[in-house]
């Protein structure tokens, strides 16, 4: 597979994901609401629309924000836990998981976005 098509699927996929946790929270808002759940879900959408447009545009700051949107995805998981939605063994793997493609998508954006540079250069 081509870097730019992997590059670009991957700046849709932290785009859908963003959009995907969007959508979380207007239902937040109309019942009983719980800050630190409707925080940790409009961080989720922000940092993921915000990550794939700087994937999409191969921005310097691209894998910052894909590393705000691990942390911020592992933490609401673990709000989530002491708060009782879900079971700590699920939230355990969920922050696992946000950590693991963390790291390997915020390599593979800071390999792209080094690569771009040096070519640019020559």
């Amino acid at each position: 597979m081509n870097r730019s098509t992997a590059l670009l699927l991957i700046a849709i996929a932290l785009a859908v994901f963003g959009i995907y946790r969007a959508l979380y929270v207007p239902g937040m808002l109309i019942g009983p609401s719980v800050p630190l759940l409707l925080i940790g879900f409009l961080l989720q959408a922000v940092f993921g629309i915000v990550a794939g447009v700087g994937v999409w545009r191969g921005a310097s700051w691209a894998p910052l924000a894909i590393v705000l949107l691990g942390a911020s995805v592992a933490v609401t998981a673990l709000f989530e836990v002491l708060l009782g939605v879900i079971a700590y063994l699920r939230a355990l793997l969920d922050a696992a998981v946000a950590i693991l493609v963390t790291v390997l998508m915020a390599a593979y954006g800071g390999r792209a976005g080094s690569s771009r540079i040096k070519s640019d250069d020559r």
